[in-house]
Protein backbone atom coordinates (compact mmCIF):
# COMPACT_ATOMS: atom_id res chain seq x y z
CA UNK A 1 0.00 0.00 0.00
CA UNK A 2 1.43 3.64 -0.38
CA UNK A 3 0.08 6.12 1.01
CA UNK A 4 0.86 10.18 0.42
CA UNK A 5 0.18 13.24 2.48
CA UNK A 6 0.35 16.44 -0.05
CA UNK A 7 0.89 19.45 2.28
CA UNK A 8 0.70 23.05 1.75
CA UNK A 9 4.18 24.90 3.44
CA UNK A 10 7.12 23.81 4.54
CA UNK A 11 7.29 22.45 7.66
CA UNK A 12 9.83 24.42 10.24
CA UNK A 13 9.43 23.28 13.66
CA UNK A 14 12.01 20.60 14.43
CA UNK A 15 9.53 18.82 16.79
CA UNK A 16 6.98 18.21 14.09
CA UNK A 17 9.83 16.99 11.95
CA UNK A 18 10.97 14.30 14.90
CA UNK A 19 7.38 13.46 15.60
CA UNK A 20 6.47 13.01 11.66
CA UNK A 21 9.94 11.16 10.93
CA UNK A 22 9.28 8.60 14.02
CA UNK A 23 5.81 7.54 12.36
CA UNK A 24 7.32 7.50 9.16
CA UNK A 25 9.66 5.13 10.34
CA UNK A 26 7.82 2.90 12.25
CA UNK A 27 5.14 2.56 9.04
CA UNK A 28 8.07 1.04 7.07
CA UNK A 29 6.85 -2.25 7.44
CA UNK A 30 3.32 -1.54 6.73
CA UNK A 31 3.38 0.27 4.04
CA UNK A 32 5.21 2.56 1.93
CA UNK A 33 4.68 6.55 3.04
CA UNK A 34 5.72 10.23 1.67
CA UNK A 35 5.27 13.45 2.47
CA UNK A 36 4.95 15.88 -0.42
CA UNK A 37 4.79 19.32 0.24
CA UNK A 38 3.93 21.86 -2.18
CA UNK A 39 4.46 25.64 -1.80
CA UNK A 40 2.08 28.16 0.07
CA UNK A 41 0.66 31.25 -1.73
CA UNK A 42 2.26 34.40 0.23
CA UNK A 43 -0.42 36.40 1.01
CA UNK A 44 -0.69 39.45 3.46
CA UNK A 45 -2.54 39.38 6.70
CA UNK A 46 -5.76 41.05 5.80
CA UNK A 47 -7.31 39.73 2.51
CA UNK A 48 -10.39 40.52 1.28
CA UNK A 49 -13.08 37.02 0.42
CA UNK A 50 -11.54 37.29 -2.89
CA UNK A 51 -8.20 37.32 -2.63
CA UNK A 52 -8.69 34.31 0.12
CA UNK A 53 -10.43 32.71 -2.61
CA UNK A 54 -7.44 33.64 -5.11
CA UNK A 55 -4.53 32.22 -2.77
CA UNK A 56 -6.69 28.96 -2.15
CA UNK A 57 -7.02 28.36 -5.60
CA UNK A 58 -3.42 29.11 -6.54
CA UNK A 59 -2.58 25.92 -3.26
CA UNK A 60 -5.05 24.10 -4.85
CA UNK A 61 -3.89 23.99 -8.64
CA UNK A 62 -0.49 23.16 -6.56
CA UNK A 63 -2.24 20.04 -4.60
CA UNK A 64 -3.81 19.05 -7.43
CA UNK A 65 -0.65 18.77 -9.55
CA UNK A 66 0.46 15.96 -7.48
CA UNK A 67 -2.76 13.98 -7.23
CA UNK A 68 -2.65 11.08 -9.57
CA UNK A 69 -6.15 9.71 -11.40
CA UNK A 70 -6.06 6.08 -9.24
CA UNK A 71 -5.62 7.73 -6.36
CA UNK A 72 -8.19 7.48 -3.53
CA UNK A 73 -8.20 11.00 -1.73
CA UNK A 74 -8.96 12.14 1.42
CA UNK A 75 -9.30 15.78 1.91
CA UNK A 76 -9.17 17.19 6.02
CA UNK A 77 -11.38 19.39 6.50
CA UNK A 78 -13.85 20.98 9.93
CA UNK A 79 -16.99 20.14 7.85
CA UNK A 80 -15.62 16.44 6.74
CA UNK A 81 -16.85 12.96 8.86
CA UNK A 82 -15.68 12.68 11.93
CA UNK A 83 -14.70 9.00 13.07
CA UNK A 84 -13.21 7.11 15.62
CA UNK A 85 -9.61 5.47 15.28
CA UNK A 86 -11.26 2.21 14.74
CA UNK A 87 -13.76 3.37 11.68
CA UNK A 88 -10.64 5.03 10.31
CA UNK A 89 -8.60 1.96 10.77
CA UNK A 90 -11.70 -0.51 9.17
CA UNK A 91 -12.00 2.37 6.78
CA UNK A 92 -8.11 1.74 5.98
CA UNK A 93 -8.33 -2.08 5.50
CA UNK A 94 -11.53 -2.28 3.31
CA UNK A 95 -9.90 0.52 0.59
CA UNK A 96 -7.12 -1.88 0.28
CA UNK A 97 -9.25 -5.15 0.41
CA UNK A 98 -11.10 -3.59 -2.44
CA UNK A 99 -8.34 -2.56 -4.95
CA UNK A 100 -7.06 1.12 -3.46
CA UNK A 101 -3.31 0.71 -3.06
CA UNK A 102 -2.90 4.48 -3.48
CA UNK A 103 -4.07 6.90 -0.51
CA UNK A 104 -3.33 10.23 -0.97
CA UNK A 105 -4.15 12.40 2.39
CA UNK A 106 -4.86 16.25 1.78
CA UNK A 107 -3.78 18.86 4.41
CA UNK A 108 -4.36 22.26 3.17
CA UNK A 109 -2.63 26.01 3.71
CA UNK A 110 -4.00 28.50 6.44
CA UNK A 111 -7.25 29.46 3.98
CA UNK A 112 -8.36 25.69 3.79
CA UNK A 113 -8.57 24.02 0.94
CA UNK A 114 -10.34 25.17 -2.66
CA UNK A 115 -13.86 23.98 -4.01
CA UNK A 116 -11.59 21.80 -6.93
CA UNK A 117 -9.45 20.04 -4.53
CA UNK A 118 -12.56 19.22 -2.30
CA UNK A 119 -14.41 18.00 -5.52
CA UNK A 120 -11.91 15.53 -6.19
CA UNK A 121 -11.54 14.83 -2.68
CA UNK A 122 -13.19 11.17 -2.60
CA UNK A 123 -14.06 11.70 0.98
CA UNK A 124 -13.77 14.54 3.58
CA UNK A 125 -12.60 13.71 6.90
CA UNK A 126 -12.55 15.83 9.79
CA UNK A 127 -10.29 15.62 13.13
CA UNK A 128 -12.73 17.91 15.13
CA UNK A 129 -14.07 21.10 14.99
CA UNK A 130 -10.98 22.88 16.08
CA UNK A 131 -8.91 24.52 14.21
CA UNK A 132 -4.72 22.96 14.24
CA UNK A 133 -1.63 24.89 12.48
CA UNK A 134 -1.15 22.40 9.51
CA UNK A 135 1.79 21.80 10.72
CA UNK A 136 0.50 19.97 13.60
CA UNK A 137 -1.94 18.37 11.69
CA UNK A 138 0.51 16.56 9.82
CA UNK A 139 1.83 14.89 12.78
CA UNK A 140 -1.41 14.25 14.64
CA UNK A 141 -2.37 12.25 10.84
CA UNK A 142 0.80 10.91 10.65
CA UNK A 143 0.01 9.25 14.03
CA UNK A 144 -3.88 8.05 13.07
CA UNK A 145 -2.46 6.52 9.93
CA UNK A 146 0.04 4.71 12.30
CA UNK A 147 -2.44 4.02 14.57
CA UNK A 148 -4.90 2.77 11.96
CA UNK A 149 -2.24 -0.19 10.99
CA UNK A 150 -1.80 -1.02 14.86
CA UNK A 151 -5.56 -1.50 15.03
CA UNK A 152 -5.79 -3.82 12.13
CA UNK A 153 -2.61 -5.44 13.12
CA UNK A 154 -3.97 -6.11 16.37
CA UNK A 155 -1.27 -4.61 18.02
CA UNK A 156 -1.49 -3.22 21.74
CA UNK A 157 -0.14 -0.27 20.67
CA UNK A 158 -3.84 1.21 20.33
CA UNK A 159 -4.87 0.41 23.85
Amino acid sequence: MNIKIVCVGKLKEKYFKDGIAEYMKRMDRYAKMKIVQVPDEKAPEKLSPAEMEQVKQIEGERILSKIKDKEYVFVTAIKGKERTSEEFAKEIQDLATYGHSDITFVIGGSLGTSPAVNKRADDLISFGKFTMPHQLMRLVLAEQIYRAFMINNGSPYHK
